[in-house]
């Protein structure tokens, strides 16, 4: 058994040490005890990755072009990297822009001056580079965060308002446009959500929608018009927001089946909760459909050196995938050293900082933190069932394609907790030190 760890107050950061091996000793009676099962199966998992902002995009433009590579292959190299096989991107601005932009001009019902030139610069060469990186395509998912100002209630991008009903069949298209564009540029999408945070005024690039809006509009307007484009492949995630509401959104939209025959499944952010038991609660009333999370980032501002920011995605991620979840996609790929840049000023940590003066580069816990999960359970691996015995630890359990067993395991207390691995009636002790996380791949 290969263990690799990373430990708080060390130097191990994704690190090899000694093979373990299972013996046949049997353990006492009321050991602790991680045993793991692999009859018992459970959801087929994507895989794991973040997003080509274009904050993430123009950083790396301002640094040499050697550390640019170190990032990108970073993440996306299936070996030297984290493995990365997703990624999100959004459909014109977000916070994470330099500015408000769309792709076509005011008024322009007919979308005659559509063009995504803009995204040409930074955004597009980016996706590309990490595509030639990983050696292959990769998932990705596209998000708008407002519609142009003039098809909205309040007549601008920012501070939330509603898509005007006169304008839903050309927003409709406007996705359609997108994802066309895009394709035609080299870069293939392989879904859209709705709206980035229905459910939330901000600042920056806003919209809003209640659950039955959104419903209304994907099954009148979303999806039939992808598939008249011939775009009826293309996968449709609702809510894309908060895990707290989550169900209750879900199952507004879901319930309806003329909209939910477009619908692939739900998308999560992490913000607000960790009510991971609502994952579970959409997958048993809709087994059929989906589940994604698609944003989380440590807000206010960067976090160099902190540990804390790493064991919250190790526990998100964890939580998640064991209440369904499919794919996890990580906000901000990289930020520069404020943040940013955020056109609010809305700056967050991301697990790459680029100190852009300095010509550096600073890998937060986080980075390696993910790194447990996306660099060992791969693409189309399955969640097999484990069984902690144990009051503290944390853990979820894989197997991939080639029949390899992948246990991640998280100890956020301040003591080492000494456990046995089980697996088919073989034992094997296992220390895990205090504020660690550990990829077992059997």
């Amino acid at each position: 058994m290969k263990l690799i760890q990373t430990i708080k107050d060390t130097n191990d950061r994704l690190a090899e040490k000694e093979e373990l091996s299972f013996t046949e000793h049997g353990l006492e009676e009321g050991a602790p005890a991680i045993t793991i099962l692999p009859e018992e199966r459970y959801q087929t998992v994507m895989g794991f990755g973040g997003a080509f902002t274009e904050a993430a995009a123009y950083t790396l433009s301002q640094i040499s072009e050697e550390k640019r590579v170190e990032v990108i292959e970073s993440y996306f190299h299936p070996s030297k990297g984290l493995g990365y096989s997703l990624g999100r991107t959004h459909i014109h601005s977000c916070d994470f822009s330099l500015g408000n932009y769309t792709y076509v001009e005011e008024d322009d019902q007919e979308l005659r001056t559509f063009s995504i030139e803009r995204e040409h610069k930074y955004v597009i060469p980016m996706i590309k580079d990490a595509r030639k990186v990983r050696g292959e395509n990769l998932t990705l998912l596209s998000s708008p965060w407002s519609p142009p100002a003039w098809m909205k209630t309040n007549k601008e991008m920012n501070h939330g308002g509603q898509l005007l009903p006169e304008y839903r069949e050309v927003w409709a298209r406007y996705y359609a446009k997108y994802i066309d564009a895009m394709e035609d540029s080299g870069v293939p999408i392989w879904g859209v959500t709705v709206q980035n945070e229905p459910d939330a005024t901000q600042v920056w690039d806003s919209c809003r929608y209640s659950a039955e809006e959104e419903r209304d509009f994907v099954r009148d307007y979303l999806g039939p018009t992808l598939e008249v484009e011939g775009l009826g492949d293309k996968k449709i995630v609702v809510w894309d927001h908060n895990r707290d509401v989550a169900y209750e959104r879900a199952k507004t939209i879901l319930s309806d089946p003329e909209a939910a025959k477009y619908v692939w499944g739900t998308g999560l952010h992490w913000y607000v909760s960790e009510e991971f038991e609502n994952l579970t609660k959409i997958h048993e009333d809709f087994p059929d459909k989906h589940i994604i999370f698609t944003e989380g980032c440590i807000e206010g501002g960067v976090q160099l050196g902190a540990w804390h920011t790493g064991e919250r995605y190790g526990r998100n991620i964890m939580g998640d995938l064991n209440n369904w979840l499919e794919g996890w996609i990580d906000w901000n790929l990289v930020l520069n050293e404020e943040g940013g840049p955020n056109h609010v000023g809305n700056y967050c940590d991301a697990p790459v900082i680029v100190d852009t003066y300095k010509n550096e580069l600073h890998y937060n816990s986080s980075y390696y933190y993910i790194g447990h999960f996306s660099k060992f359970i791969k693409p189309n691996a399955v969640r097999i069932k484990h069984q902690m015995d144990h009051h503290s630890l944390q853990g979820v359990a894989f197997q991939n394609e080639d029949d390899s067993i992948v246990l991640v395991v998280m100890n956020e207390t301040d003591e080492a907790e000494e456990v046995s691995v089980v697996l088919n009636g073989k034992s094997c002790p296992v220390t895990f030190a205090p504020h660690s996380i550990y990829s077992l791949v059997i």
